[in-house]
């Protein structure tokens, strides 16, 4: 499983499922179907087209072959980084500072279509995707784009109010003990809302909370993904020991 780590404008360090090869020729596979679908429908009604004006005929091919040509980037655009196919497909572009991208991020990649597609038939995308680093095509490269996953494969397990294993085990921040159920299910609440929209600042706005609630400062290295699930791994202990008094 491909992976690569964001740092976000928020200092917090986000492990992105980059997303794979297969995934982006079958989202382009869909989105090509779709103008597949709209030509057939023209052929099929095309006798009752008859009566239209050249002008008229003329108006419509334009239409279509500029929607062809600009589908990737109006899409991409008005849908935050997605089109048809690669929302069904759950992947989408982003910026490699973890930000959605500019409109001018996202007119270099269409631009380069042109290389990656048009004049190598393809192969030069499809090579770019496998041997770089960071699984980009050359227009994302020139853009500093990349496509993620936004549906993880591995669901992270439900972690409110499990207690650790290990008996042994000593909370991290003890001074979670002055926080209450609700503001653990609202912690267990915005991991879960992360890993559907990968947004990262409700990540960073709930860890500044609970660091300011409970006076704490997190070890060097422990980013606010990590000191979430820490906060809820400490409660969860403490609770269970308390119980079991």
């Amino acid at each position: 499983m491909d992976t690569i780590r964001i740092t976000t404008s928020q200092n917090i360090d986000i492990d992105y499922e980059v997303a794979g090869v297969g995934e982006r020729i079958l989202a382009h596979i869909i989105d090509m179907a779709l103008f597949i679908v709209i030509m057939l429908a023209v052929v099929l009604i095309g006798p009752a087209l008859g009566s239209l004006s050249k002008v008229a005929l003329i108006v419509m091919i334009a239409v279509y072959a500029g929607l062809f040509v600009f589908y990737d980037l109006i899409c991409e655009i008005s849908m935050n980084g997605q089109s048809v196919g690669k929302k069904i497909m759950k992947i989408k572009v982003i910026s490699l500072n973890g930000s959605r991208p500019s409109v001018g991020q996202y007119l270099l990649r269409w631009l380069f279509r042109i290389v990656d597609f048009t004049l190598t038939s393809g192969i030069c995308g499809l090579i770019c995707v496998i041997v770089s680093d960071n699984k980009q095509r050359v227009g994302d490269m020139v853009a500093g784009t990349t496509l993620i996953r936004t549906v993880p494969r591995t669901k992270m397990d439900n972690i409110v109010f499990t207690t650790p294993e290990e008996d042994s085990y000593q909370p991290v921040f003890p001074a979670v003990a002055q926080l209450a159920d609700k503001d653990i299910e609202l912690v267990s609440e915005v991991i879960n809302t992360y890993i559907k929209t990968r947004n990262p600042v409700v990540v960073y706005n709930m860890a500044e909370r609970i660091k300011s609630h409970i006076g704490v400062t997190p070890p060097e290295g422990m980013n606010d993904m990590l000191f979430l699930q820490t906060v809820i791994k400490d409660y969860s202990h403490i609770i269970a020991q308390a119980e079991s008094l």
